[in-house]
């Protein structure tokens, strides 16, 4: 029997204009891989603590103080919790709580001459680190796309680089999360 691949749309909730990915994944990937997986073909640093919620039930890294319940993300293969049509809830950051709606589109029979993860489409920039969520998010493109904002210098001197929240690159996006899922 051929592997399972699970094709899934994860998208940012609350942000406006939508910023989402479309990834190929091994249905046997653990939710800590596709945790990883997750953090590079959407942009994320993995600075932050992060979840799954699936049908009710949290999953992460183990809270060794017990402060929050979560099963072991190391435990949980994909293919034992999701089907076509399942989706689920994946929160990164705890302060910012960037939430990601994830929906299963497809699980088919993995092609031979393929190499996965593979990223097949998206659209726009992944947010940056620290910037407060979806709200922040908001003010920062607003104060970056107009010099006359009185915000607009604090938040290029904040962000350190050029930023073009159009951009995306899935080539660039499958390379990053093959070489680090």
């Amino acid at each position: 029997m051929r592997r399972q691949i699970y094709q899934l749309r994860v998208s940012l909730a609350d942000v406006t204009p939508p910023v989402w990915r479309r990834v190929l994944v091994p249905g046997g990937y653990t939710l800590d891989r596709l945790h990883r997986v997750f953090q590079h073909v959407l942009g994320w640093q993995d600075c932050h603590l992060h979840s799954f919620d699936i049908d009710g039930l949290q999953y992460g890294v183990p809270d060794p103080e017990g402060e929050l319940t979560l099963r072991d993300e190391l435990d949980c293969r994909l293919d034992a919790v999701l089907a076509k049509g399942s989706r689920f809830r994946y929160t990164y950051d705890f302060g910012d709580w960037w939430e990601h709606e994830v929906a299963v589109e497809d699980v088919f029979g993995a092609d031979p001459d393929e190499r996965y993860p593979v990223c097949v489409a998206g659209q726009r920039a992944c947010p940056p680190e620290d910037v407060g969520g979806a709200f922040g998010y908001r003010g920062f493109l607003v104060a970056l796309a107009d010099p006359a904002h009185p915000d607009h210098r604090a938040m290029r001197q904040w962000i350190g680089r050029e930023f073009d929240p159009e951009r995306f690159d899935a080539g660039r996006v499958t390379t990053l999360a093959r070489r680090l899922a």
